[in-house]
């Protein structure tokens, strides 16, 4: 008998063996293929990523920067830039090793996941089944005397448990501390003060947890917070395991992620990114980023680091729908909930990032990631069903399964200071994006000739609502305040007036609530609705009423709307210069062939079609009304076009 056993041993190993030797041979390799323009890009736009992170190194945006792109299973693109310390003496691998930040959240959200799947954690279920310490917790609402205008904070049960779908949407109630309402407060003071310290554990952290009260009721309110830490103590019940040790095992090894944890050992030490001059600003990122020795604190919400080639295979099993290298992880089905939609149509929006996930943002929320849900209201290209998140550190990544793409960017910024980096890594790589059998050259053409009031007549400026083929984005302009809002406690709260805009310019400031627009009352709008009655047609009027904390009463302010153009927008202008047409942009943003500072000449082809003699090749068209007059141009002429209405 014993024999017999010591042969299935043999037999298991050998097949294990076997199996991984198979999984090796088709693994998932990441390092980029020579040929970019069979996965769909252009090589001389793609490098255009690295040439921008250059000027940020340049003007100390941050120290360096790493960026990886997949496209159809295979890389086309991973490339360091810059350096790995702050005083920039050692050159940027690859293979850097970066605190991560709140890019953690999507992993344990599969993790999560993982444990539905296998039937030891249902989503409709009260947390407190799983963390029983959290069954008489409380919701905070914020109620003002009308006499002495003192506000105070009054404790409500809650209507509907707190639920662990709700910790994986965000629509739990808790929240990170950062804003300035009464709850918040006592988040600041009471807790990061206390156990949410890197000596301490989630079982710690949760039982402190347990003596704050909500922000909002369980499922009425998005708000970003600490869910992903409350999650992650679930994870350790319902499994059995140390939070650590499930994603070690269950998920790091299985990926072949063998750069990602919650610290960085000595022997890597050496790959390790420098924190930008300044720190952290502050808990709870101070305490998360802090990697450099063993932790207690194993954070869901922030606390892993990793690199570009760790997360995109991550990426990559998502957008294979739960596999990689033959490894299930989840279930398609699984994946495809989790980066669908997840929150009720009637839900309100609220905190600090609810311009990026709201109506502001054109996304949603599924069960763990943002997912673009409405192209008219993005500030970024992509499309429709993509999903994505990113960290306070200013790392970032998405998923485009239309595309089928993966992309990472890795880069350490200060606080407060990565959105613009996020939005243009993703407006140069959708900008990479080449058309097909364009193939046209000076000398397959014919000279053709044109007439000297047909080129006058052509040149101008071109404004573009799309800046790829292929990003399925509508044109960014609106009449409006300037002024990014959130909802809090049923009131529409100034996050930040927009500089130079019309807000800016009449003195709102960040925290001033608006209780009135043109004489509606906003108590009770939803975040769209409110958005909705700020704008309006260019240089039309709407009045506020503010409330501004240290005021006595109200303050009436009359604003004229003015066009609002964000990032993601373009404009080409055309120059008519000795008998030939040039263009180059106008912005920071380059469009297929065309950038700014460099006037590229076109060839005609014929009357109105032209096309450039280098680069990608691309092809224009100038379109005409009845009268003949330019209307438009039109990039690439097909079905990957471009279109750019004329505006002078």
């Amino acid at each position: 008998m014993k024999r017999a056993h010591r042969l299935l041993a043999a037999l298991s190993i050998l097949c294990l063996a076997t199996l991984g030797l198979a999984s090796a041979a088709r693994a998932y390799a990441v390092a980029p293929v020579g040929d970019l323009e069979a996965l769909g890009f252009s090589s001389s736009r793609l490098a255009r990523i690295a040439a921008w992170q250059q000027t940020q190194v340049d003007a100390g945006a941050f120290s360096g920067a790493v960026a990886a792109i997949a496209r159809n299973g295979k890389v086309a693109y991973l490339r360091a830039v810059g350096f790995r310390d702050r005083a920039k003496t050692i050159p940027l691998q690859s293979d850097a090793i970066f605190w991560i930040a709140s890019m953690t959240k999507p992993v344990t959200s599969v993790a999560a996941m993982m444990l539905v799947e296998e039937g030891k954690l249902d989503l409709a279920a009260p947390v407190h089944r799983y963390l029983p310490e959290l069954t008489s917790m409380m919701v905070g609402v914020e109620t003002k005397d009308p006499v002495t205008g003192k506000t105070d904070l009054v404790r409500e049960p809650q209507k509907h448990p707190m639920t662990v779908e709700d910790l994986l949407r965000h629509t739990a109630g808790l929240v990170y501390g950062v804003d300035g309402t009464k709850v918040n407060q006592l988040y600041n003071r009471s807790f990061y003060g206390g156990v949410f310290r890197r000596d301490k554990t989630l079982a710690d952290f949760v039982s402190g947890l347990a003596e704050l009260p909500l922000a909002h009721q369980p499922g009425e309110v998005w708000e970003y917070g600490l869910s992903d830490d409350v999650l992650a103590r679930v994870i350790e019940v319902a499994s059995g395991q140390p939070f650590d040790h499930f994603l070690e095992t269950r998920l790091f090894r299985p990926l072949n992620m063998v750069d990602t944890g919650f610290y960085v050992p000595e022997a890597k030490l050496s790959r390790l990114v420098d924190p930008p001059a300044g720190g952290r600003g502050g808990p709870p990122d101070d305490v998360m980023a802090d990697v450099t020795k063993p932790t207690k604190l194993f954070s869901g919400g922030g606390g892993l680091v990793s690199t570009a080639a760790d997360y995109l295979r991550f990426g990559q099993m998502l957008l294979n729908r739960g596999e990689l290298d033959g490894i299930r992880i989840l279930s398609p089905a699984t994946v495809q909930r989790m980066t669908t939609n997840a929150l009720p149509s009637d839900i309100r929006f609220a905190g600090y990032v609810s311009s990026i996930v709201g109506p502001l943002g054109g996304s949603t929320w599924g069960l763990g990631f943002a997912v673009r849900s409405d192209a008219a209201w993005s500030v970024v290209p992509g499309s429709v069903g993509s999903f994505n998140w990113m960290g306070t550190s200013g790392t970032y990544f998405w998923v485009d399964p239309a595309q089928q793409m993966v992309a990472v960017q890795m880069i350490d910024a200060a606080p407060g200071t990565s959105d613009p980096f996020q939005q243009m890594f993703r407006n140069l790589t959708y900008g990479a994006f080449r058309v097909p059998d364009q193939g046209v050259t000076a000398s397959a053409v014919p000279l053709v000739t044109i007439d000297a009031a047909t080129l006058a007549a052509y040149a101008g400026t071109y404004r573009l609502g799309s800046l790829s083929s292929r990003d399925m984005q509508v044109p960014r302009e609106f009449g409006g305040l300037g002024v990014n809002v959130a909802i809090e406690g049923g009131l529409v709260k100034v996050v930040s007036p927009i500089q130079g805009m019309p807000a800016a310019k009449a003195g709102i400031m960040a925290g001033d609530i608006i209780t009135h627009l043109d004489d509606v009352a906003t108590q009770g709008l939803s975040l769209n609705q409110a958005i909705e009655r700020m704008r309006g047609p260019v240089n039309t009027e709407v009045r506020l009423r503010i409330v501004r904390k240290g005021e006595d009463g109200p303050i009436e302010v009359a604003l004229v709307r003015a066009q609002i153009r964000l990032q993601g927008a373009a404009d080409l202008q055309v120059v008519n210069k000795d008998g030939h047409l040039l263009i180059e942009t106008r912005g920071d943003l380059p469009v297929l062939d065309f950038e700014k500072g460099t006037a590229i000449p076109i060839i005609p082809m014929s009357n109105n079609e032209f096309f450039v003699d280098g680069g990608d090749h691309t092809r224009l068209a100038f379109l005409r009304d009845g009268s003949g007059k330019p209307t438009s141009l039109v990039l690439n002429p097909g079905p990957w076009q471009i279109t750019g209405q004329r505006i002078n």
